[in-house]
């Protein structure tokens, strides 16, 4: 019965011993092994064997990325404005024996690390500078974050400003800035719509005298053009007109000679229509628009009648005596 009882107690024994000695790391964790208290190895995910009473687990942690939250922090700009910045940073530890054996307190001295690094960074800028270049900040905060932190075996992988509140009076005050510079910029604004449409005006204003001076000058241009035509067309009209008047005349004389050829009162018909055609002269000169006054004294007109008798005796010599009567000039 003895023998029984230390068989089990041995197999119980045994089993402790085994199980103590088969470690399972799950995926995304690591586990550091300690022999005597003293670093021995790193134990990855799957199974694992230690030596049972020697060996021991010292840390198992995440090697996951994880997410540190910076409480709000109030901070001074360079410009002594108190403001209030809060911040979120993304981290994953690279070198778990580093995370654990070189930093006591390793979320603890991130987040202290975070809030010296932001207020130093705060504090160069001024006020403005602050909500314009955030993304300078983030950049400026995970370059030193990761130089900083690299000794313990994490890796920043990004970091985050969330909020940046000033202090209220100073968020009125910026308020009533802002109200301000609203009202300016859209008063800027007004007057220089004002001017525009004062400048397209009279531009407006302007061309549309150029075009109604331009369509002056070329309709005065067409106009002289059409005047000038219509004196051309005038002249040629009362040259053609005298041309063939002399023509008429000139065969009114030759019918009319041919016709009294051979009549012994012939040259006195000419005389005649002669006197008659000088009277219808004067009568057509009395009424012409540019007419003149003629003065005639009754008592010189048979010396006028003379005087054109003579003028038509001189003209019948030059008529070729062919064309004449047998009996003309008698």
């Amino acid at each position: 019965m003895a023998d029984f009882i230390s068989v089990i107690v041995g197999s119980v024994v045994v089993l402790g011993i085994g199980a103590n000695s088969f470690k399972v790391i799950n995926q995304g964790e690591e586990a550091l092994v300690a022999t005597f208290g003293k670093y021995k190895r790193k134990l990855s995910a799957g199974p694992n064997f230690i030596v049972p009473i020697v060996d021991t687990i010292a840390y198992k942690g995440s090697i996951k990325e994880q997410v540190l939250d910076i409480p709000p922090q109030q901070c001074i700009t360079r410009d002594n404005v108190a403001i209030t910045a809060d911040a979120v940073i993304y981290w994953r530890i690279v070198d778990m024996e580093k995370a654990f054996y070189r930093v006591e307190n390793l979320r603890q001295a991130m987040t202290n690390i975070v809030l010296t690094q932001i207020r130093s960074e705060l504090g160069n800028l001024e006020l403005d500078q602050t909500f314009t270049a955030r993304s300078q900040i983030n950049e400026i905060l995970l370059r030193d974050l990761d130089d900083a932190t690299d000794p313990w075996g994490v890796k920043v992988t990004r970091v985050e400003l969330r909020d940046i509140l000033p202090a209220k009076a100073v968020q009125e005050s910026m308020e009533l800035q802002m109200t301000a510079e609203r009202k300016k910029r859209a008063t800027i604004l007004t007057s220089e719509g004002e001017r525009e449409s004062a400048i397209n005006k009279a531009k407006g204003l302007a061309d549309a005298q150029v075009l109604a001076a331009e369509a002056q000058q070329k309709a005065a241009i067409l106009e002289a053009e059409g005047q000038k035509q219509a004196r051309v067309l005038r002249a040629e009209a009362q040259r053609q007109e005298q041309v063939l008047r002399s023509q008429g005349t000139a065969q009114a004389l030759q019918v009319l000679v041919q016709a009294t050829k051979g009549n012994p009162q012939a040259q006195s018909a000419l005389q005649f229509l002669l006197a008659q055609n000088y009277i219808d002269m004067g009568a057509t000169i009395g009424a012409s628009n540019s007419s003149k006054v003629m003065f005639m004294d009754p008592r010189t007109i048979p010396a006028t009648l003379e005087g054109m008798k003579s003028i038509i005796s001189e003209t019948t010599d030059t008529i070729p005596a062919d064309a004449l009567p047998n009996d003309w000039g008698k």
